[in-house]
């Protein structure tokens, strides 16, 4: 219930921000984002060039594709918009780094935040820029945040002011979905479940093929519940009911015990692995690269990933996207709606030159600055054919493109055009791509909170999340018995569930009105 604690962090993928690996996420899980081909509309074209100038910035260097000063992408927007960086890395953690800049009041120009919470704070604590106050002199900006609403009224915060800039498209590299192993299903005569039902015969089939096989294997233990909890009509945690309009808390509730029975079974039949419950991102690779697990959940980039490197010693490995199973007949066939970062840049009020950093900032919402942001410049890093663009070096993949370019690394974009990304998938993840936005869950909305509402969220939510997951952990393995379902309810009641939808149900309303 980490979520819970975090403000339900399904925050939007904001700001310049740090992208998480294609199939391999930030630890800042679980923004959304348009589909990958959708059509951005029509922005303003860039401003007029801003006199040349120098920002501080306070950025981040992801390990996969670090900053370099000397990436072309850094020359390509010094061209466009007059605008050069000279970037801090912080030593260790941003967040920690973040608090000391704050504190010790001596502010770069910019600052890059990995947590939305982080830009209410320090904002609300008169530190950053309402970047609202200057949308009148940024059209471009404005016209995007017309077109996303949703997106946007997930950047505000609690006072109704905006301290990080929006973002959307990279957020894709977060597109959670089911995959299966297609050789091995066809090898054993098993169609797509279309259930879990259907799913636990399919499984079962596996398993007696395979009998040191764990079919169904994933990462991280319970957070997959959030995963698995939208086949079957509820949320692993508080969640929105577009349906009746109302916040609930799913984890009491009976479309939530059904995905446990189920999941009680597997574990029952050896279909999960026993200590998938402290299964790392090692052991759950080695299950699906040696053909222990063939089920899994997880990035959408894990196509190529696995595809890619067992190929060489295995032909047929072929893992494809799956369509998610419902979680009962007639039933949602939904995955959850994780296409979203919560990363971006902030404003120090303390910077000279506030109103040249807003005329800056809003050339990336223009289409030219999603086209450079995205592709670079043509002729120079992408060319067009047959009204397509596609780079002109043959990149090995996604991370070598960024790391010898810069392109959307961080403090290099605000929107991106995802078909950029998509040009240096395979045939296979193009497709998943194409079929993944048909089990697409609604896009959860995101209220800000403000600090008394943090302070219940946490120390109430603390106490919820630990014994949820306690008792989800023992209904699961069998250490307790799901006849004890209503006495699990009743406690979860006691701990303040209702209190804490409540607080959502508050901060919505007040932030729909905003």
């Amino acid at each position: 219930m980490r979520s819970m604690r975090k403000g339900l962090t399904l925050c939007l993928a904001v700001g310049f921000a740090v992208t998480a690996i294609a199939g391999c996420s930030s630890s800042k899980q679980e923004a959304s984002t348009p589909a990958p081909s959708a059509s951005a509309g029509t922005a303003s074209a860039a401003p007029a060039q801003i006199q040349k100038m120098t920002l501080n910035v306070l950025n981040y260097s992801n390990p996969s594709w670090p900053y370099n000063k000397d990436n072309i992408v850094w020359k390509m927007i010094e061209e466009k918009t007059g605008v050069s960086f000279n970037v801090q890395l912080p030593s260790g953690k941003l967040d920690d780094a973040l608090s000391v800049t704050i504190a010790s009041g001596n502010l770069p120009d910019m600052m890059m935040t990995q947590d939305k919470k982080l830009a209410d704070k320090y904002g609300q604590q008169g530190a950053l820029v309402n970047i609202l106050d200057y949308i009148n002199d940024m059209p471009n900006l404005k016209k995007w945040m017309e077109k996303y609403p949703l997106d946007t009224q997930n950047t505000i915060s609690s006072d109704g002011k905006m301290y990080m800039f929006p973002n959307a498209g990279i957020g894709e590299t977060n597109r959670m979905i089911w995959m299966y192993r297609d050789d091995v299903f066809k090898k054993l005569g098993i169609t797509q479940p279309q259930t879990w039902d259907e799913l636990y015969a399919a499984l079962k089939k596996v398993k007696e093929a395979y009998p040191k096989s764990y079919p169904l294997s994933f990462r991280n233990g319970l957070q997959r519940l959030l995963n698995f909890a939208p086949s079957f009509g509820t949320g692993s945690d508080v969640y929105y009911d577009f349906d009746k309009k109302e916040w609930r808390y799913g984890p009491v509730e009976d479309n939530y015990k059904k995905m446990i029975e189920y999941l009680n079974k597997f574990y029952k039949d050896g279909l999960i692995p026993p200590d998938f419950l402290s299964a790392d991102t090692k052991l759950w690779q080695d299950l699906m690269s040696t053909d222990r697990g063939f089920v899994t959940v997880d990035y959408i980039g894990r196509i190529d990933f696995f595809n890619s490197a067992l190929r060489k010693d295995k032909p047929d490995f072929n893992l494809m996207f799956m369509g998610a199973p419902a979680g009962y007949a007639g039933g949602p066939a939904k995955n959850a709606y994780t296409q979203y970062l919560d990363e971006g840049f902030m404003v120090a009020t303390s910077s000279k030159k506030i109103k040249e950093i807003m005329k800056f900032m809003d050339f990336f919402y223009s289409e030219e600055g999603r086209t450079l942001s995205s592709w670079g410049q043509e002729g120079v890093t992408y060319k067009t054919e047959n009204g397509k663009k596609q780079f002109i070096e043959k990149y090995a993949d996604v991370a070598d493109m960024r790391k010898k370019t810069g392109l959307s690394t961080d403090g290099t974009y605000a929107w991106i055009d995802y078909d950029a990304h998509l040009s240096l998938s395979s045939p296979e993840l193009q497709k998943a791509y194409q079929e993944a936005p048909k089990y697409d869950s609604q896009q959860q909305p995101r209220p800000a909170f403000t600090s008394s509402e943090m302070e219940v969220l946490s120390l109430t939510g603390d106490t919820i999340m630990k014994k949820r997951d306690e008792n989800i952990s023992k209904f699961i393995v069998g250490e307790r018995s799901l006849d004890d379902w209503p006495k699990y309810v009743a406690d979860m009641k006691a701990l303040g569930v209702d209190k804490i939808v409540d607080i959502y149900k508050k901060a919505y309303d007040r932030s729909s009105k905003k």
